[in-house]
């Protein structure tokens, strides 16, 4: 047991955050780090116990300031951000954490955490979370075009096969073959078309070959012809000196603006604009849907994944992403990126 102690106070005095236990108002232990904040920031303990005081009295003033009735019906910690040293040419920006240890003798622990650490590690705990979601849309994507490929091309090849192994059989006459070759050159036809078209929403060639703007224009006669939604695609743009990662982003966004209006909102008109300035260049994607509300689309989920994974594309390249919708007024998605055209 004795060991046990020397190891908890070994801890309790190498935590790299200050804690300050309390009786009543008067301190009745604090660790290394607190010490040395107190020396040299000629700190009193007693000014923390009274923004302690005044933030719980604040958060449950509804028990008439009956300070332990609020502890001992209320939680038991509570975070205050605090600012020490604001004299100092860098002030010091921390949580400061209270805690009730024993609420019946009004015992409790003030823990100072660094704001910036915090914030780090809330940083790093949403990147986490964010590759997770983002890393699970592109296994969802790939089951997606290992499905179409087992499922459409796959079974257009073996009919294929099926009918050239039918073509040497014996009893086939000249028209019977005639007729076999004119099924197989039809099924390898739609196979051909269905290869092409998983290759223009994998990475269309016209990107490469002659901009982003003919290439909106390809994906949006393409779509156009499927859906019969009408779909148009203008603007000034020049885009020759815009860096290829900023071109393939705004590809994208267009392709899932224009799927997610197709999918989710019925719309009968989308309309992508594409307009380049000196400094800038902005994609609009506005469509006559019947729209949605935003806060229902925070969260993560099948609808907003997409809309969450064009948000974070557009900012790893400092760019700007807005979306506004509302319920039975359509959508518009914009992108901006700063650019330097020579």
């Amino acid at each position: 047991m004795l060991e046990t102690n020397t190891w908890i106070q070994q801890y309790f005095d190498e935590a790299t955050d200050a804690v300050l236990i309390f009786k009543e108002d008067d301190l009745v232990v604090s660790n290394q780090i607190a010490q040395d904040l107190e020396q040299e920031l000629h700190l009193d303990p007693t000014y923390l116990v009274q923004v302690a005081d005044a933030s719980v009295k604040q958060k449950f003033s509804a028990t008439d300031n009956c300070f332990n009735c609020a502890i001992r019906n209320s939680m038991q910690e509570i975070s205050i951000p605090i600012t020490l040293a604001k004299d100092m040419p860098h002030p010091l920006k921390y949580f400061m954490i209270y805690h009730v240890i024993n609420a019946d003798e009004h015992v409790f622990s003030l823990t100072l955490k660094n704001r910036g650490t915090i914030e780090r590690m809330d940083q790093l705990a949403q990147q986490r979370q964010l590759n997770q979601y983002v890393n699970r849309a592109h296994e969802e994507e790939r089951k997606k075009i290992s499905a179409d490929l087992h499922d459409s091309i796959a079974q257009g090849v073996y009919s294929a096969i099926m009918g050239v192994r039918r073509i040497n059989e014996d009893d086939n006459d000249e028209a019977a073959i005639h007729e076999l070759t004119q099924v197989i050159e039809t099924q390898l036809n739609d196979t051909l078309a269905e290869v092409k078209g998983m290759a223009l929403d994998i990475r269309p060639s016209v990107l490469d070959s002659f901009g982003l703007l003919p290439a909106l224009r390809v994906l949006a006669k393409r779509l156009q012809e499927n859906s019969g939604v009408t779909i148009t695609v203008s603007g000034n743009a020049s885009t020759e000196g815009l860096a290829t990662d900023v071109q393939n982003v705004l590809y994208r966004i267009g392709q899932e603006s224009i799927n997610n209006a197709l999918k989710h909102a019925a719309a009968n008109e989308i309309n992508l604009l594409l307009v380049a300035h000196n400094h800038f260049i902005i994609l609009e994607i506005i469509d006559d849907g019947k729209g949605f509300d935003l806060s229902q689309h925070q969260g993560f989920n099948g609808h907003s994944l997409g809309l969450l994974n064009m948000n974070e594309r557009v900012k790893a390249l400092n760019g700007a992403f807005e979306i506004k919708s509302q319920a039975g007024a359509g959508t518009t998605v914009t992108a901006k990126f700063p650019v330097s055209f020579a």
